[in-house]
C-alpha cells in the first residue's frame, strides 16, 4: 500500500500544529507502509517539494496554493491512496482522486467555516479556500478528525458528509523527544531566566490563538511572574499592530518586565526548555481542533491553563493536568477575567502546578503515543481502499 502524503509544511519549514502532526505521523507510518511526501516550497532530501508556478507569482495566496496543488496532483499517479492535510492540499488530493481513481483521505486539522477571520488575510481568496475545502470533503473517501470536537465541527459545517466516513484519530506527541529538560542554557540566550517562575505562550499571531485576550487577561495577573510570549508569523499587519498595542498596554499597566516577547520561531531544543521550566503553559485559543502545543507542554511536565474550546478538553484534564476556562464569543471580557483567575490560582500555589505537570506527562505518555495513532491511520487507509 503506497501512500501519498500531501502537506504544505515539512521540515525544516514547520510553523504550526498541522506541520508537527504530519512530521511525526510520517515518521511512524514509514515503519508500517511506503510513504511518499509531497510538500510546498524548496528542495527537501526526504520529500518532493513543489513551488508556486512562475506564472502565478504575485497572485492571491489562494490562487498560488491551487497552482501548487495541481503540480502535486500530477506527481502522485503511482500511489494507492492520497492523504491531504489542511485546505492547502485538499484540492491536490481531490484532483488526484478524480484523475487516477484512488481514494482521498483528509485529516481535518481545522475548518474554513470555523475561521471567518481568515477573510482578513486572504480577501476573496477565503471564498476560494472555502470552496476547495467544501468540495473536497464532499467527495473524500474518509475524513480523519483529530478530536471528537473536530468530528462534531465537520458534521455541523458539512452536513452532507456521511458520519460513517468521519473517523476520530487523535493528534499525538513523541514523548521521547518532548520530555522535561531544564538545563536552561538555551533559554537564557532568549532573555528568559530558568531560575525564576514565568508563564508561557507559544503560537502564531492569529485570532484563532486568542493572544489579545491573553494579553488583556495578563493585566489582572497577581505578583510579578512575567509572561514569556513566543509569538510570530502574524496573519495580517492589522493583527500584528493590535498585538503590539496590547503588549504596550500590558507593560504600561504592570511594568516593562511583565512580558518577554520572543518575536521569532524558537528552535525545538529551546522550546522544550521553555516548556520544562515554565510555571504553567497558557492556551487561550478561541478555536482549537485539538492543540498539539498543549500535549507538548504536558509531555514536558508543565501544567496547562486553556480555554475549553474544540478538542482541548480531550487533552487537558480539568483540575488534574491543568485548568480549563470557559470561552463564550459573546462575552470575551468574562473569559479574560476567568482566565486571569485560573492563572492566579497556580501562581499562588506552584506546588499544585507541579503536581498537575507530572500528571500531564503521565497522560501524554499513556494516551497520545504516535505508534498507536499511526496504526489507527493505516486502518482508515485500508477501510478507504476496500470500501
Amino acid at each position: 500500500m503506497r501512500i501519498g502524503i500531501l502537506t504544505r509544511e515539512w521540515p525544516p519549514e514547520i510553523y504550526g500544529g498541522a506541520g508537527v502532526h504530519v512530521d511525526q505521523l510520517v515518521h511512524e507510518l514509514r515503519r508500517l507502509t511506503p510513504v511518499y511526501v509531497h510538500c510546498f516550497g524548496g528542495h527537501r532530501p526526504d520529500a518532493t517539494a513543489h513551488a508556486v508556478p512562475t506564472s502565478l507569482h504575485g497572485a492571491n495566496q489562494a490562487i498560488q496554493t491551487m497552482g501548487v496543488d495541481l503540480e502535486m496532483a500530477m506527481a502522485v499517479a503511482d500511489v494507492d491512496l492520497v492523504h491531504s492535510h489542511t485546505w492547502y492540499t485538499n484540492l491536490a488530493g481531490h484532483v488526484a482522486s478524480l484523475l487516477y481513481g484512488i481514494p482521498h483521505v483528509i485529516t481535518a486539522h481545522s475548518l474554513e467555516p470555523m475561521r471567518p477571520w481568515k477573510e482578513e488575510q486572504l480577501g476573496g481568496g477565503y471564498q476560494l479556500s472555502s470552496w476547495v475545502e467544501r468540495s473536497s470533503y464532499a467527495e473524500a473517501k474518509a475524513v480523519i478528525a483529530v478530536s471528537n470536537g473536530m468530528r462534531n465541527d465537520v458534521l455541523a459545517s458539512y452536513p452532507f458528509v456521511d458520519p460513517e466516513r468521519v473517523h476520530v484519530v487523535h493528534n499525538g506527541i513523541d514523548t521521547s523527544i518532548y520530555k522535561p529538560r531544564s538545563s536552561g542554557a538555551s533559554i537564557e540566550k532568549l532573555g528568559v531566566s530558568p531560575e525564576k517562575p514565568y508563564l508561557l505562550f507559544v503560537g502564531r499571531i492569529t485570532r484563532q490563538k486568542g493572544l489579545v485576550h491573553l494579553l488583556r487577561a495578563a493585566q489582572q495577573f497577581t505578583g510579578d511572574v512575567p509572561l514569556v510570549m513566543c509569538a510570530s508569523a502574524a496573519d495580517t499587519a492589522e493583527i500584528e499592530v493590535e498585538t503590539a498595542e496590547a503588549v504596550r498596554a500590558l507593560r504600561a499597566a504592570r511594568g516593562a518586565d511583565s512580558v518577554i516577547w520572543i518575536e521569532k520561531q524558537v528552535d525545538r531544543e529551546s522550546l522544550i526548555e521553555l516548556f520544562s521550566t515554565a510555571l504553567a503553559f497558557l492556551c487561550p485559543s478561541i478555536y482549537e481542533p485539538l492543540g498539539i502545543v498543549n500535549l507538548e507542554a504536558m509531555a514536558c511536565e508543565t501544567a496547562v491553563i486553556a480555554s475549553d474550546v474544540g478538542g482541548i478538553p480531550e487533552v487537558v484534564a480539568d483540575s488534574e493536568t491543568g485548568l480549563l476556562v470557559h470561552y463564550e464569543a459573546s462575552d470575551p471580557g468574562k473569559f479574560e477575567t476567568d482566565f486571569a483567575a485560573a492563572v492566579n490560582a497556580l501562581i499562588e500555589d506552584p506546588a499544585r502546578a507541579a503536581v498537575m505537570g507530572k500528571a500531564g506527562r503521565e497522560r501524554a505518555v499513556a494516551h497520545f503515543g504516535w505508534d498507536a495513532i499511526a496504526q489507527q491511520t493505516v486502518d482508515v487507509y485500508k477501510s478507504a481502499i476496500n470500501s
